[in-house]
């Protein structure tokens, strides 16, 4: 996350803040509403080609706007300020989608450029102190015409409250899901994320312009221009909100300088401790996560499934594939029960699964976990690694799709991971057989061909260590449930990581996703230091 915005203050601002004449640009907009500036041409060929010119310059960072008078806007004053209902663009428009737009803050002051589009024609919105309401913050009548905006959300028009898409701060766009609860976000790019010895850039869209669905569709177009010190880039963005919330996107990118890690379709999550790991919680809650696992499915048709940590350092693992079909950060937990929460709602955090398009070739999967010790902090990144070298003056042209949604969008067809538990190794009752060096890993698979089986006691469990051995396995059907749960001890001395692999076998047939894990001994169950 860009280190001016903090988890708290995103998560809250997206989703605490929803007479007509009509424009010859296909907007509905109040009379007293905002204003526009005069047409000027616009296409994404326009676009792109700018974007490939700015490349070609040094860059020009965009500076805090009106920072003395920003930095007063604190989380809490800023919960008070409110677009005015009357002024949202598109409101009464006849297929339209409404738009607010957000104000700028001490946590997100730099300003982007909010266009609406129609025809081939843009037309620049101006920002104005009375489209907003200041509540009783003490800012009314204090704050300039030239202030700008910090990015726009998308309301639900048929509830009339509530939205579904919001973006704001550097690259960053989330959606309410098809659960209508915010978690987890994308972002345009990622550069040099947890590269040694060099600092993460965060580019910013420094303008979007915002297009209304064409010919009585449901889908709402954003076009993006992205600058950062390294790279720029034209970006269009197809927003449908359908049983779960999709977003097409193409992108076009131009490297200023060299890049050691580019991470095309990045998302960024929060994973603090769930069922495997709650002994290292300091919360009373039972869990606490914006997504539980990363799920991959690799271009020769395996599934993998790798369950989240909070390490006790920054740690990086890639997953190489050639022509990925997918992946994502899923939430696959989603009872209640096992959260507790009534405020943020865990249970409904959306899931964001990536489905390239066209001949991604040879990289991988990048999976970047941080430690924490509290839920505020974004500390989990996923995101594709190209094999091809990231160096100045090279160009990229990217297609691929986001799902938001409750779950994966294309189930496998063998048993996927739902709990992995890990506890204390041996036999219970069996004190003096029960290694110090040892722990136990229990995994519960559901679905797929689990499903036609009975209790049985051939199914194989096929587990694998980097390092240490492996005992005890077996797998047995839950009973009164659909789940089989297979289960196995890691005998393991010294600190360093152990990376785990475990499915589920039948003879010669598979019957689970594959299971993968990274687990560092003498370090589980352990509270992390505050």
């Amino acid at each position: 996350m860009e280190t001016s915005l903090t988890r708290r203050y995103l998560l809250h601002a997206i989703a605490g803040l929803a007479s007509v004449s009509w424009l010859d640009i296909g907007w509905a907009l109040a009379a007293s509403g905002p204003r526009l500036a005069a047409p000027e041409p616009f296409s994404f060929k326009r676009l792109r080609e700018h974007a490939r010119q700015l490349a070609k310059r040094p860059f020009q960072p965009t500076p805090p706007s009106h920072p003395k008078l920003l930095e007063p806007i604190d989380y809490d004053t800023y919960q008070q300020i409110r677009f005015r209902r009357d002024n949202v663009l598109g409101a009464n428009g006849s297929g339209a989608m409404p738009v607010e737009l957000f104000h700028l803050g001490r946590y997100a002051n730099k300003p982007v450029a909010i266009y609406l589009v129609e025809n081939n024609k843009a037309r620049q919105v101006r920002y104005s102190p009375r489209l907003f309401d200041y509540g009783n913050t003490g800012l009314e009548g204090r704050l300039p015409d030239d202030l700008g905006f910090a990015g726009f959300r998308v309301l639900n028009p048929a509830e009339g409250q509530g939205d579904w898409l919001a973006f704001m701060g550097a690259s960053y766009f989330r959606s309410s899901g098809e659960l209508s609860q915010y978690g987890l976000s994308a972002r345009g790019i990622a550069v040099d994320t947890a590269v040694p010895e060099r600092q993460e850039e965060f580019p910013r869209f420094t303008a979007l312009w915002l297009q209304q669905p064409q010919h009585g569709g449901n889908t709402l177009t954003v076009y993006a221009l992205l600058e950062g010190q390294s790279i720029t880039g034209a970006y269009r963005f197809e927003c449908r909100k359908e049983a779960a919330v999709v977003t097409d996107i193409h992108a076009e990118l131009f490297q200023r300088e060299d890049i050691v890690r580019l991470g095309i379709a990045p998302l960024t999550s929060m994973y603090w401790y769930s069922e495997a790991n709650h002994r290292r919680a300091t919360d009373w809650r039972p869990e606490i996560h914006d997504s539980d696992g990363l799920a991959i499915w690799t271009g020769k048709g395996e599934r993998i499934w790798r369950p989240l940590n909070a390490p006790p350092h920054i740690q990086t693992n890639a997953f190489l594939d050639h022509n990925p079909q997918g992946f994502g950060l899923l939430q696959r937990d989603r009872d209640f029960d096992h959260y507790q929460d009534d405020g943020v709602f865990y249970d409904r955090r959306p899931s964001v699964w990536v489905e390239p398009k066209g001949d991604w070739g040879r990289g991988a999967v990048h999976l970047l976990e941080m430690p924490t010790d509290d839920e505020i902090h974004d500390n989990i990144v996923a995101f594709w690694v190209p094999d091809r070298t990231a160096s100045k003056g090279t160009s990229w042209s990217l297609d691929y799709r986001l799902h938001w949604a409750a779950t994966e969008p294309y189930l496998p067809p063998v048993g996927r991971v739902v709990a992995t538990r890990i506890g204390r190794s041996g036999i219970p009752g069996q004190h003096e057989e029960r290694p110090v060096n040892g722990r136990k890993f229990v995994i519960d698979f559901t679905g797929g061909a689990l499903a036609e089986l009975k209790q049985r006691y051939d199914i194989e469990v096929i587990a694998q260590a980097s390092r240490g051995s492996i005992e005890n396995r077996h797998a047995l059907k839950v009973v009164g449930t659909e789940w089989w749960r297979a289960a196995f001890d890691l005998l393991a001395d010294g600190k360093e990581p152990v990376d785990l692999r475990c499915y589920l076998r039948l003879g010669e047939r598979t019957l689970t996703e594959t299971w993968v894990y990274q687990y560092f001994p003498g370090n589980h169950g352990l509270p992390l230091a505050t």
